[in-house]
């Protein structure tokens, strides 16, 4: 521990922080008035990769209650203000957590959060771009003469914004493999040797998150996350713990 923050009594944290999550509430605060003036626009970038699937005849959303479009575009505007406080938030959160670590723990908490960032968002464009529009084309696929789609904002709006939070959070797959590398409860060997075990737990999630039953889609979730795999072992392998880790 650095010096400035040894022996501070508990109530001085505490008191830090408030007045961080303070910050990051008024952060939350700006951004979403800001986001929930352009919420429309959110929602139309955010149905972008639907509307070309949808027939010509349906080719709209529906709302089914007086007060969806409202709420629909409330937690667009608040998922938005988030994305722009998040700079602020990542910054709080450092200067919180920062004055308790060692240099060297700095840099790799840095490292780690910057990375994790950036998986994140690899997640989302990849499920924005690639994974939606053959979803949706497929899973609109079924409509005939006598069966035509009706979706619901809020219907759309939960899949959607389910859909990008957990291929974002899949991509943490070679990070989580890192950390655990370097405290030394799995390393490179070990990943190796659950290689297999691996795949079918890849294929499995893929299955579940996947919106669609065909094998082409799932893929396109399940091959990412291979190489994923992949890459963990490599980074395991360069900056896991030297020492073998224990065998589980």
């Amino acid at each position: 521990m650095t010096d400035n923050n040894t022996g501070l009594p508990l109530t001085t944290h505490l008191r830090e922080l408030r007045k961080r999550l303070i910050i990051c509430f008024i952060a939350t605060a700006i951004g979403f008035s800001i986001s929930y003036y352009c919420s429309d626009r959110l929602y139309d970038i955010l149905t972008a990769p639907l509307v070309p699937a949808l027939p010509p005849d349906a080719g709209y959303l529906v709302f089914t209650g007086v007060a969806e479009p409202f709420f629909i575009y409330f937690k667009a505007g608040l998922l938005g203000g988030v994305v722009l406080a998040s700079p602020v938030i990542l910054y709080e959160i450092w200067a919180f957590a920062a004055p308790g670590l060692y240099a060297k723990e700095r840099v790799w908490f840095a490292a780690i959060v910057l990375a994790s960032l950036a998986l994140f968002a690899a997640g989302v464009v990849f499920a924005y771009f690639i994974v939606f529009p053959f979803a949706f084309k497929y899973l609109l696929s079924f409509s005939t003469a006598g069966l035509r789609p009706m979706i619901s904002m809020s219907g759309y709006f939960s899949l959607a914004a389910w859909l990008l939070f957990a291929f974002g959070a899949v991509f943490q797959l070679p990070l989580a493999m890192l950390v655990l590398s370097m405290i030394g409860v799995a390393g490179a060997r070990q990943f190796i040797r659950w290689w297999r075990y691996a795949v079918v737990v890849i294929l499995i999630a893929a299955a579940v998150l996947t919106p669609t039953p065909d094998v082409f889609n799932q893929m396109l979730m399940a091959g990412p996350l291979i190489v994923l795999y992949a890459m963990g072992v490599v980074l395991a392998a360069i900056f896991g713990k030297k020492k073998d880790a224990m065998e589980l």
